[in-house]
């Protein structure tokens, strides 16, 4: 297990034990939206700002990580699915805790949609990763959701506090999930799941102070930080906005 406690901490600050994760995966899932154009540069803004890591997918790894002066953890994700096909909750396994070994990935990602009508493959494929994991010293962050036909609220804290012990119970080291929309039953969520949780950002909010807001009131419940993407990248000042969100999650300022 050393070799999972050394990488954790490239991606987890030691001071803190919480972190702030900038996903740069939208590629694949909705193409080259804005602030991904440039992948060096989005890169080398949140680095600026002190995230501790970015998520990207394989392929991008050559063309925008630790292509500037401030160091940043690597998170390689694994599972893909485009928002184009028959069924965008599906996700498959396109890369291997191996590969991501080789291009020098501090943790590696899979996503999994609990609910959809493929809940029993990607639950397979985080057992296969899991184990894949233990053998090659990996931490391993599983983006838990509630998503399917028969989910009629994706933030419903039944249905969060469920998607996210899976995660745990299947090997993951760090959850990533939705805030639920308030204090009390997102402190449901965390009480009942032994993983440290992190919270999406999701859909573009029109308020950083809203954005702020949420990440602080996820804090005090017990999150162990963020996993933020177009929150981030595409705001008008990338290094600030990312400052101020470490400066709660680590600083609780």
């Amino acid at each position: 297990m050393i070799g999972k406690k050394i990488r954790l901490e490239r991606i987890i600050d030691r001071k803190s034990e919480h972190t702030v994760i900038v996903p740069m995966d939208h590629g694949v899932t909705v193409g080259p939206i804005k602030g991904l154009e440039d992948l060096p540069s989005a890169v080398n803004d949140v680095a600026k700002g002190g995230a501790d890591a970015v998520l990207v997918h394989k392929g991008m790894v050559q063309y925008g990580h630790r292509g500037y002066g401030s160091d940043i953890g690597l998170i390689i994700h694994l599972s893909a699915g485009t928002c184009l096909g028959p069924d965008p909750h599906n996700k498959v396994l396109v890369c291997t805790v191996k590969e991501a070994v080789r291009m020098g990935a501090d943790a590696v990602s899979v996503h999994i949609n609990i609910g959809s009508e493929n809940e029993s493959q990607m639950l397979r494929d985080l057992g296969i990763v899991a184990k894949e994991c233990l053998e090659y010293g990996m931490p391993l962050l599983a983006m838990m959701y509630a998503r399917g036909k028969d989910i009629k609220n994706e933030h419903d804290v039944k249905h969060i506090k469920h998607a996210a012990r899976v995660g745990a119970e299947l090997g993951a080291d760090i959850i990533k999930t939705v805030y639920t929309g308030d204090k009390k039953s997102f402190m449901e969520v965390v009480q009942g799941c032994p993983a440290p949780i992190v919270i999406a950002g999701g859909p573009k909010i029109d308020s950083e102070a809203s954005l702020l807001k949420m990440i602080e009131d996820a804090m005090e419940c017990g999150a162990a930080g963020v996993s933020i993407g177009r929150n981030v990248f595409q705001a008008e000042d990338r290094p600030a906005l990312t400052k101020a969100i470490c400066d709660i999650v680590h600083r609780k300022y």
